[in-house]
């Protein structure tokens, strides 16, 4: 069997698993989101935190409860850095730099989980188990919850409730996340993920040398770090380490993971509107973009671009033969087009454009799935600025799912699309004018696409890297840990504000002049419009970097 033939393989497989998850995982997931019932150990959770379960809130409240929650979350998670020395389990590590500590901190509240450190050897176990992986999971459950309450704000009307966060967060936390993260991990130690609390094993080498093996609960950190489309490793090479992803089943299991929930929210959007074919519409967008991304991925580097890989016939650099050029090139782009960044290879080493195709992914907006959440209501504020520009040629009011969208909910739409581009344009010329993109290894054009790689990983909330950067200074800490904050929280801000104007609309009956949104036309032109806003934001500087590099 050839490498591309397995490749495809792999690339169906994967496919056919989702699409017949999809109606089941879907369904249950709207049961979690749209239930009334409270189990015991959710009430004495609402109790413990003072929260009124019945109780509703605008979008003004949910959007404060959100940041609350998420600020307290990076003090914590920033003095557990800092005090880590003092902790069980710390491994006589010394406490994180305030610099890296703060960027961490910020990394994993955002569900960006960049790591300008190497885990095995700056983290203890407690601060792994109690902070960062905790975050995995919530920090998930957060952009679940704000996807819930944008869809809330197109399924209700006269009304300025959203829901209550807390209570989403508790649910999805505990009824979604938790359970398949339990599995999971049982079956990524059935596979060979380490899960233990070693400290380290010391080992003689082939060349006599002494080497220390680093163990940990790496199982349980693993399944989350998917799951919830966080990505941080608990190893520096993260998902290309043996001990996170043995074998090329548990290579196909964790990208199953990755796309598992943001491929299935789709129909929870269907259900909650009352309408399965439009969650199905948003899927097809979904996959539309997705499929394409993968396969060109892997044209660009099973084709081996460039001297060297045209030479020895394989663009193998950074790539673990385990999973060969093409797995490698699936989880790239899967990791890319979700807000995951995880890598089993090394993407400063992919070729020219193999590692633009990383780029273009989350400059996309990560829609295709995109993250937990964050992919659902990004594909959605983009089907609102196609309804708009829709209605614009034919001289109507644009209206979704029975809402207008006019200069108030456009404002909103447009603010969201406006300010992840603006955050990595403006910190890569930051990057240069202050003479902090100097790299080692790589200059010209390559050097280029590294400092854009970075910011647009920190501002789409990704987290991967194309490396060749030192980022570990205070500068980098600090520029790549604002990028994640604003690219976070100023797009959840509006799009909670657009739900909460769409909640206290009435609903418009549809007319013969309603663009239908769930047909073959209105699917096209999601697709053109993201990839078209794309391409007008960002082809200057990709021309300067991947694409110059690659031409």
């Amino acid at each position: 069997m050839t490498m591309t033939t397995a490749g495809v393989i792999f690339i169906l497989s994967l496919i056919a698993a989702l699409v017949a998850v999809y109606k089941p995982f879907g369904d249950y997931m709207y049961r979690v989101v749209s239930g009334t019932r409270q189990s015991r150990v959710e009430r004495g959770i609402y109790r413990l935190v003072g929260v009124n379960p019945a109780a509703e809130q605008s979008w003004g409240v949910y959007a404060r409860s959100v940041l609350a929650f998420s600020a307290i979350s990076i003090l914590f998670l920033y003095a557990f850095q800092r005090l880590q020395n003092h902790l069980w389990l710390s491994l006589g590590f010394d406490p994180v730099v305030p610099h890296g500590a703060w960027n961490t901190a910020v990394s994993f509240v955002t569900n960006t989980n960049w790591q300008s450190y190497s885990g095995e050897s700056t983290m203890g176990h407690l601060v792994q188990m109690a902070g960062l992986a905790v975050q995995n999971f919530v920090s998930a459950a957060v952009g679940i919850a704000v996807a819930v309450a944008l869809v809330r704000g197109f399924a209700r009307s006269r009304t300025g409730e959203l829901g209550n966060f807390w209570v989403d967060l508790t649910r999805i936390t505990l009824r979604i996340l938790l359970p398949i993260a339990v599995l999971g991990a049982l079956a990524l130690m059935i596979g060979g993920a380490v899960q233990n609390l070693s400290g380290g094993t010391d080992v003689t080498t082939l060349t006599g040398g002494t080497q220390t093996i680093t163990g940990g609960p790496v199982a349980s950190q693993e399944v989350i770090k998917e799951l919830g489309t966080n990505g941080g490793g608990f190893y520096n090479v993260n998902s290309a380490h043996p001990f996170e992803n043995p074998t090329a089943w548990t290579n196909w299991l964790q990208l199953f993971l990755i796309l598992l929930i943001p491929f299935s929210l789709p129909r929870v959007f269907g259900r909650m509107v009352g309408q399965n074919r439009q969650g199905y519409a948003i899927a097809a967008v979904m996959g539309i973009l997705a499929v394409g991304s993968i396969a060109l991925t892997n044209v660009f580097e099973l084709a081996g671009h460039g001297t060297v890989p045209q030479a020895v016939g394989a663009a193998l650099e950074g790539k673990e033969v385990r999973f060969d050029v093409s797995n490698s090139a699936t989880f790239a782009a899967a990791t890319t087009l979700t807000s995951t960044g995880a890598v089993n290879s090394f993407h400063d080493s992919f070729t020219s454009l193999g590692g633009m195709m990383t780029m273009v992914n989350m400059m996309l907006g990560e829609v295709a799935p995109g993250g937990t959440g964050s992919g659902l209501y990004g594909l959605l504020i983009l089907a609102v600025i196609t309804v708009f520009v829709a209605g614009l040629m034919v001289g109507r009011t644009p209206e979704y799912l029975g809402k207008k969208i006019g200069s108030r909910e456009i404002k909103f739409a447009s603010l969201y699309f406006l300010i992840t581009p603006a955050l990595v344009l403006i910190g890569t010329a930051a990057a240069f004018a202050t003479g902090n993109n100097s790299t080692a290894l790589n200059v010209g054009q390559h050097g280029l696409s590294e400092v854009l790689y970075a910011f647009t990983s920190a501002s789409n909330n990704n987290g991967s890297a194309f490396a060749g950067i030192t980022v570990n200074t205070t500068w980098w800490d600090t520029a790549l840990g604002l990028c994640m904050l604003l690219g976070r929280f100023l797009p959840i801000i509006f799009v909670l504000a657009l739900a909460g104007s769409l909640a206290r609309q009435a609903p418009t009956p549809a007319s013969e002049g309603t663009l239908p949104t769930h047909r073959p036309l209105f699917i096209g032109m999601v697709v053109g419009v993201t990839v078209i806003l794309v391409a007008l934001t960002f082809l200057p500087a990709l021309a300067l970097g991947p694409l110059a590099e690659g031409l």
